[in-house]
């Protein structure tokens, strides 16, 4: 837009949101994050108790970041261009959220839908599970880039990171949850406690009611008005290519990469590992014994 006095190009802001409906727009990301806490905490003991060996949980957890390599900038190229009456984001989360809430009911019943596999249905699950996370999670950051003017971003941002958190401790107390309220936590062999499968099935529920709030709670601008608002041509608003991407990549985020390599590295060891290895020391090796006997003698 001109202004026709200076024959200047004005910027156009966007509106200003209230603490609500930017509480809206990140809204269905909690019910995202305790899928994927449930998912991150559980998913190596339902394994285990399938049949898998601790050795061996690494194989079916390396199919899902392998293909979340490919899958995250296509979904986030696609959803740059792709603008419908829905919005541009909305159907991308609304998408990814209904196949993961299917995830999450599926991934406790693997032994009765292939029986004689439980363990190929658990990682069929479970690549798909977590596809459809990063489906439903990329969008939601960006989201808040595009209807949030740079004054609130970091507001923004904030709730967004409260809300992530706050999902991740849901996610993690569900099966306490259930335990209190007097669902079984043992299992028969090669099948997944009743405790667990309840809650992922919750889960998935709130999943789904979440981000339904978010979905029918934002309007997204259209192209015409986005483009006004970020100063740009509606041709300039439309995506670049992923070569094209990578050619511009400044060198604060190079730098970042490495930096998210090696933390993300790290997460990854703590989700395969770290609940099979407390367990197993406390509840089966002789380390676990010794221990216990120690705390009773004192």
């Amino acid at each position: 837009m001109y202004n026709l006095k200076t024959n200047r190009k004005t910027e156009m802001t966007k509106p200003k949101l209230s603490f609500w409906q930017i509480w809206n727009l990140s809204f269905g990301f909690l019910g995202v994050q305790i899928g994927y806490s449930l998912q991150n905490s559980n998913t190596s003991s339902i394994f285990e108790s399938l049949g898998a060996d601790v050795s061996h949980l690494s194989y079916f957890w390396l199919a899902a970041p392998l293909a979340g390599m490919i899958v995250q900038p296509i979904v986030g190229l696609f959803s740059d261009g792709t603008w419908t009456r829905w919005g541009r984001r909305i159907p991308y989360i609304l998408g990814g959220s209904l196949i993961s809430a299917l995830a999450l009911v599926l991934m406790p019943n693997c032994p009765k839908l292939l029986a004689f596999a439980p363990l190929a249905m658990g990682a069929f699950i479970l690549l798909f599970m977590d596809l459809s996370f990063n489906v439903t999670m990329q969008p939601f950051r960006a989201l808040v880039a595009d209807m949030l003017d740079d004054s609130q971003k970091t507001q923004g941002y904030v709730v967004q990171t409260f809300l992530i958190n706050l999902g991740a401790v849901v996610g993690a107390i569900l099966p306490l949850v259930m335990t209190w309220l007097g669902v079984s936590d043992e299992a028969a062999p090669g099948h997944v406690s009743p405790h667990i499968a309840y809650s992922y099935y919750a889960g998935g529920a709130i999943l789904l009611l979440t981000v339904l709030v978010t979905s029918f709670k934002t309007r997204e601008y259209p192209p015409g008005e986005f483009a006004r608002y970020n100063n740009l041509s509606e041709e300039d608003a439309k995506p670049v290519s992923f070569v094209g991407l990578m050619r511009n990549v400044p060198g604060v985020m190079v730098r970042l990469g490495v930096t998210q390599f090696f933390s993300w590295a790290a997460l990854f060891l703590m989700w395969t590992y770290l609940k099979p290895a407390i367990t197993g020391v406390v509840t089966d090796h002789a380390t676990g014994e010794v221990l216990s006997a120690g705390a009773t003698q004192t």
